[in-house]
């Protein structure tokens, strides 16, 4: 497979492009599971007769375990093939999809939302992993801002579909539409597995450290100086950014009286001001650099929270929402770019425990959130959230202008 051509690139293969492609639609359908419950949690608190908090359960249970489950994707993916561990994966999603909709406790409904996030895990790292493995240092971030684009998209999409589909045929038939987007994506997926043998393998890096068990790669990765930087800022970003985004649409629809699905319209404006930060990154990422990337976009959540917490009416929390995302994103593809950088050599394994971190912080960030609610009220946990954002951001760019100095040792 050629690795020295970006996707834009005549001379990679269609094949090449496709499987880029599907992994964007698995990248969709992961996110697409995270988010879909974030609207619905009113709801289920009325249905299952739990509170707010309990209810928060279902997308924190996600978050831990599709963090816990990195440990075993990122050797596995290293090992058998990223694209065909993401393949399976998605198949055995849609099974637990379906256990989700027949579920008929809140209990029953935890333990499908278990084995969702089992399979949802594989998807976003794995390809993360992939690109990472095929494209070369300085495409890198301009490339992962496309590819990730069909996980923003899903943020959008959980969003929405959580919201709309619980207000108008009840929270069961979300998990349904769930079901039959990950038998579709795997469907796809497989058939592309199928051509790939013709093909050539995707690049293997033969070094000893490739050879090393997990543990003896996680702990070559977690001793590097600026890789425990990565893995702090991905814990705290996971916790005060996706973890807080949790209870947003919840804030809406209690603060403002909104509907959940006009609640879950507004909070997947978010994901669209991802979009409009791709479609601006090479500008973007020239202009400013890294440094500013973190920076910028942090100061932008910050700001962009306190409006969407504190309106006394709907129509500011729209262009709050579209802009934080773009700022979050500002942040989170710059991360990203640095993560799949911290051991070349056992991509596969530094990308998942990337991810883990990310996604344990965003269990983190979704039991202190549902916690502080009773004492602070959503209004005060949403702005704290989007100024540990704005902090998190001024932390990173000196840490990134410390690096460029020399001083971390990579």
């Amino acid at each position: 497979m050629t690795t020295s051509k970006t996707p834009n690139s005549p001379q990679l293969s269609a094949a090449t492009r496709r499987t880029i492609l599907l992994l964007s639609f698995g990248c969709f359908a992961s996110m697409s599971a995270q988010r879909v419950c974030d609207a619905m949690l009113p709801e289920l608190s009325r249905v299952f007769a739990v509170s707010l908090s309990q209810a928060a359960q279902v997308v924190s249970v996600f978050a831990v375990t599709y963090g816990l489950a990195q440990l075993f994707y990122g050797p596995l993916g290293d090992r058998l093939g990223k694209f065909r561990v993401v393949t399976f994966a998605s198949m055995g999603c849609s099974l637990a999809c379906l256990l989700a909709l027949s579920a008929t406790s809140l209990d029953a409904l935890l333990l499908a939302r278990v084995l969702m996030a089992l399979g949802a895990a594989a998807l976003i790292p794995m390809a993360m992993a992939w690109v990472g493995d095929n494209v070369p240092t300085e495409e890198l971030q301009e490339m992962l801002t496309r590819t990730g684009l069909g996980s923003t998209l899903g943020l959008v999409g959980g969003q929405l579909v959580g919201g709309m589909l619980t207000d108008a045929l009840g929270w069961r038939s979300a998990f349904g539409f769930m079901a039959v987007l990950f038998a579709l994506v795997g469907l796809l997926m497989f058939r592309d597995l199928r051509l790939q043998p013709a093909r050539p393998a995707e690049p293997l890096l033969h070094s000893a450290s490739s050879r090393l068990g997990f543990l003896a790669q996680a702990w070559q990765i977690i001793s590097g100086p600026w890789s425990r930087v990565i893995l702090l800022m991905a814990l705290v970003e996971g916790a005060v950014g996706f973890g807080v985004l949790a209870i947003w649409a919840s804030h809406l629809h209690l603060s403002l009286g909104l509907s959940l699905t006009w609640s879950g319209v507004i909070v997947g404006l978010f994901g669209l001001g991802g979009v409009l930060y791709m479609l601006l990154a090479r500008h973007l990422i020239h202009r400013f650099g890294q440094q500013g990337l973190v920076l910028i976009g942090g100061f932008i959540v910050g700001f962009c929270t306190l409006v969407l917490a504190f309106t006394p009416h709907w129509l500011p929390a729209v262009p709050a929402s579209l802009f934080a995302g773009f700022g979050f994103f500002m942040f989170h593809n710059t991360i990203q770019a640095n993560a799949t950088q911290m051991a070349p050599a056992a991509r596969g394994t530094a990308v998942s425990l990337f991810a883990s971190f990310l996604f344990l912080g965003q269990s983190i960030g979704v039991v202190l959130a549902a916690s502080l609610i009773g004492l602070m009220g959503t209004g005060a946990v949403v702005a704290l959230g989007g100024l540990m954002m704005a902090l998190e951001g001024i932390f990173f760019a000196w840490a990134l202008r410390r690096k460029l100095a020399g001083g971390f040792r990579v």
